[in-house]
């Protein structure tokens, strides 16, 4: 198991309060397994009071130390949550950390969704995260020290819009506090599981991907470098915190918090599928870099623009691709890694994303022309926006006509 092999961790958040939200099973409750391992006290914040009871018995019992304690709370009620922040103020103080991993999912078209849930998806995917933060934040600016974190998802889906919806406004409250907490000891970022095989996701999927005519098979095939285990998503969460200054302002996933901490990846040496002999390994090893760090650079750069100007180009990217620009700059990082492993079939196998994101700076090449009107910047910024396309061409041309070993 993760937890019983990074024996670094442990004990590393001794003396932390952290209220842990959607904490009685799933990924939130491996996430509260993994607080504890590293010595946190955690307040489980949570609907289930069955699975609420025995997650708190569960991880006491296991570290032998009253670690978690179970609060039952339905976070769609505005009354109780005051409550629970009360308690927490008169027991534990302000909490070192927020982690807001509750949820509620309801998989149908937006006119099939009745607008009750949509008032209670907003209720508990949006407005309680937003209340805890108004609760708390104000001590954690006081004391200069904090952390607030959202779970995000992919983004808009069809058939997902009664969650998905509220889950990217957590992300842009993320994005404006932030800003907000600039030069402050208080950090905030969101995070995403990946695709993980919980019983609420599959029952989803099932749906969702029935909608979209496509098997569960194909759709967990086209996103097969996202998928985790429940407890390896739950560990990530909670590592994500020991990291939470780097993460600040951004949109990360377990998959991203997992590889800094190199918890996977090296176990992945051996598993290529496609050989090459040393000069087409070498050049093949030449693209891949050079496409992750144009991305890379096209990322920071996007980072340091002014307001208005990231906002839009952090969107038109998210909506063009289905995936945000920190989750492409996550992913290129496993794909760089994974080649420099030697497992070169990763490049097949994500063919798709590569083609998005060619078309993606295909797409820039158009927009470029339309709005660059000095003719020298024009014909540099193009020559540039071409190569990059021809870098990705090339890589798989390269595979195409490689000489096997």
């Amino acid at each position: 198991m993760l937890i019983e092999k990074e024996l670094v961790f442990k004990n590393s958040l001794r003396g932390k309060t952290v209220l842990l939200t959607g904490a009685g099973g799933g990924i939130g409750f491996e996430a509260a397994k993994m607080f504890a391992h590293m010595g946190a006290r955690i307040i489980i914040a949570e609907i289930d009071r069955i699975k609420g009871i025995q997650a708190e018995q569960y991880i006491n019992k296991l570290y032998c130390e009253k670690l978690a304690k179970f609060y039952e709370i339905d976070l769609s009620d505005k009354l109780q949550i005051n409550k629970i922040s009360e308690y927490i103020f008169k027991n534990y103080g302000c909490p070192d950390i927020i982690f807001n991993n509750a949820t509620i999912t309801k998989i149908g078209a937006v006119d099939e969704v009745s607008s009750d849930f949509w008032d209670k998806s907003y209720a508990v995917n949006f407005r309680a995260p937003l209340i805890f933060t108004q609760k708390f934040l104000p001590k954690m600016k006081e004391q200069n020290n904090g952390i607030i974190v959202f779970v995000s998802s992919s983004g808009a889906s069809p058939f997902m819009g009664a969650y998905e919806v509220f889950k990217t406004a957590q992300v842009e409250l993320c994005n404006t506090l932030a800003m907000e907490l600039e030069g402050t000891n208080v950090y905030t970022y969101t995070i995403g599981p990946g695709l993980v095989k919980t019983k609420t996701a599959m029952d989803a999927i099932k749906i969702v991907a029935s909608k979209m005519g496509m098997s569960t098979e194909e759709f967990y095939n086209m996103n097969s470098t996202h998928i985790l285990d429940v407890e390896s998503a739950g560990v990530g969460f909670a590592l994500s915190t020991k990291n939470a200054n780097a993460y600040n302002g951004q949109e990360i996933g377990s998959i991203q918090v997992l590889m800094d901490f190199q918890l996977i990846g090296d176990d992945k040496k051996n598993t290529a599928m496609v050989s090459l002999n040393e000069s087409a390994s070498k050049e093949v090893l030449l693209y891949m870099g050079k496409i992750f760090s144009t991305f890379t650079e096209q990322y920071h750069g996007w980072k340091s623009m002014n307001i208005f100007e990231k906002q839009w180009v952090l969107r038109d990217f998210k909506k063009y691709m289905a995936l945000s620009a920190e989750q492409a700059l996550e992913k290129l990082k496993l794909l760089d890694n994974e080649v420099h492993n030697g497992n070169y079939q990763i490049i097949y196998d994500e063919k798709a994303f590569f083609e998005k994101l060619k078309e993606y700076w295909k797409h820039q090449l158009k927009l470029l022309q339309s709005y660059e009107k000095n003719k020298s910047k024009l014909e540099e910024s193009t020559l540039f926006i071409k190569s990059w396309i021809v870098d990705i061409e090339t890589i798989f041309e390269r595979l195409h006509s490689r000489e096997m070993c």
